[in-house]
């Protein structure tokens, strides 16, 4: 897969590239596996706006992605390979011996024809669905289940893999992309390979216009308000805001820790990302 670099014939078109979409077999989704996204543009069930920058955006249909993959045993077939609007990654529709289709999150490198499966007894392959326990270790994986039996949470982004450095007891010892090490149960499922779209990180949007297609809206800078709008406003000319950087309510956001110190999932954590 590679990116289109754009012809500079507007001042807009000249930054901005695309994907060239080659690895995608599908135009159109299987129907019965969407369903309809409703916009809220940031507002409650009152009207008001809780979150901010957040506008119409292109119309959507939400993939109903599997992340569990129940049927252990069952030998499924790739379909296609087709684009979701509403993550980074590819997804791939795949149909089991009875006919049941389900969309997976599409490793790199998985073509249409081939067969992935899940369960204890699959083999450690490129989109299979196997226990933590039965998966050797230095194996690249990536839709991680944090609790058994919940599903994938963990590593699902765009070119997104974890590597399992070692195992201890019953918890394996996972280097997640953002460098931190977290201890994972056995008993977990994860699926073998990386993440699809890998080349991800050198989109380059170009324009304002493409970002609203995405359904975020452009954010006034604090020093640009006046002082009755924003902490860091006012001033003559252009200033610091007097202020260390903070949100219009007085959340400090730099440097500010605001994960819980006694959430519980913080013990399994053997190494922090930022050390």
């Amino acid at each position: 897969m590679a990116y289109i670099k754009f012809k500079p014939t507007t001042p807009t078109r000249r930054f901005g590239n695309s994907a060239d979409f080659a690895e995608l077999t599908a135009d159109k989704p299987y129907r019965p596996l969407t369903v309809a996204l409703k916009r809220t543009g940031g507002r409650n069930n009152h009207g008001r706006i809780t979150s901010r920058g957040i506008s119409g955006g292109h119309k959507q249909r939400l993939r109903l992605v599997d992340f569990k993959r129940p049927r252990h045993g069952v030998a499924a077939q790739v379909l296609t390979v087709e684009y979701d609007p509403c993550r980074t990654s590819r997804i791939a529709l795949i149909e089991y011996q009875g006919g049941e289709k389900s969309y997976i999150l599409c490793p790199d490198s998985l073509k249409v024809g081939e067969t992935v499966m899940s369960g204890p007894q699959a083999e450690i392959r490129i989109g299979n669905h196997v226990p933590l326990r039965n998966i050797p270790e230095g194996t690249p994986v990536h839709n991680i289940e944090i609790q058994p039996g919940l599903g994938g949470k963990l590593v699902r982004a765009a070119g997104g893999v974890a590597q399992i450095l070692s195992k201890e007891n019953d918890f394996a010892h996972l280097k997640m992309p953002s460098g931190e090490i977290r201890m994972v149960s056995l008993n977990a499922f994860a699926t073998v390979g990386q993440c699809s779209h890998i080349d991800k990180e050198n989109l380059v949007l170009g324009k304002a216009g493409r970002t609203r297609w995405l359904g975020r809206k452009g954010k006034t800078r604090g020093i640009a308000k006046n002082p009755v709008d924003h902490p860091m406003g006012g001033g003559e000319g252009k200033s610091k805001g007097g202020n260390h950087p903070q949100s219009p309510w007085g959340q400090k956001s730099k440097g500010l820790k605001t994960r819980k110190r006694k959430k519980a999932s913080g013990k399994y954590i053997v190494r922090d990302r930022r050390k």
